[in-house]
């Protein structure tokens, strides 16, 4: 049985600082590239980015303008997402995704498996 469990979030200020971590069992990880997925109240799922099955390759969404960071331990199959310099605007639950071949990384359909997702809120 695949898991993909997320952890990290909380209740931060506008310009701080916090890491997400994901954590897989029950795939071969180093099989699967890592997206990072984020929703708003109301709003659709949006692509945060992914990182490759090696991690030697990652794609970050326009908005992210260098604030975000996404890793990955294949030793510890988790992987994770750094977020500075928040912003009220990057409040949401953040789920992390694994997909096999995901050919539209944008896509939250092209990825086979989900976390629970964890809730991140920044206050103004």
């Amino acid at each position: 049985q695949v898991r993909l469990v997320e952890s990290g979030g909380g209740l931060v200020q506008a310009g701080d600082s916090l890491r997400v971590s994901c954590a897989a069992s029950g795939l071969t990880f180093s099989s699967y590239a890592m997206g990072w997925f984020r929703q708003a109240p109301g709003a659709e799922r949006e692509f945060v980015g992914v990182i490759s099955y090696s991690g030697d390759s990652v794609t970050y969404a326009d908005f992210v303008k260098g604030r975000f960071t996404i890793s990955r331990d294949n030793a510890k199959n988790m992987v994770y997402l750094q977020m500075n310099s928040l912003k009220p605007e990057d409040t949401g639950v953040y789920y992390c995704a694994a997909g096999a071949s995901p050919r539209r990384i944008g896509v939250a359909a092209m990825y086979d498996y989900w976390g629970q997702g964890t809730q991140v809120t920044v206050s103004s």
